[in-house]
């Protein structure tokens, strides 16, 4: 029996691949669980159709998170911090501490993707990774400055 998946499915195939496999095994199970449906042309054309909606807000997606790593990349990020004489940190700058600087000026960015290579612990200038999107990271420029 011919079908379309709907899933990926391990072993079998990925989304949108025309499969042949046993005619029990579609009736019981692929077709139950909604994981395919039979191969016609009109569940073909339903099928490219939801795939060319995917494609433009995939597309859509990653155009507004490029626009969005420009924008990061042109804000400066300065932050004070009680340190030592010899420009050591008492405590270390955070993720949750860009997080929310960036929150301030109207970034909602999680502090999950903010990737802060090695703790900062020194006073000066750093470059920081912001992984907006899948296929697009932002640098940051983050200056520490004693208080």
């Amino acid at each position: 029996m011919k079908l379309i998946l709907k899933e990926n499915i391990e072993h079998l195939g990925h989304i949108g691949d025309f499969v042949k496999v046993a005619p029990g095994y579609a009736r019981n199970y692929l077709i139950p669980k909604g994981l395919a449906v039979e191969a016609t042309e009109k569940n073909a054309k339903s099928l490219e159709h939801v795939k060319r909606q995917m494609a433009y807000k995939k597309d859509k997606a990653l155009e507004s998170a490029r626009i969005l790593a420009v924008k990061l990349s042109e804000t400066p990020i300065d932050l004070l911090h009680k340190a030592g004489e010899e420009g050591k940190l008492f405590g270390s700058v955070t993720n949750m501490e860009i997080a929310a600087f960036l929150k301030e000026k109207g970034f909602d960015i999680d502090r999950k993707a903010i990737q802060v290579a090695e703790p900062i612990k020194q006073v000066g200038a750093y470059d920081v990774l912001v992984k907006i999107h899948p296929e697009v990271v932002a640098s940051l420029k983050v200056t520490v400055a004693a208080a």
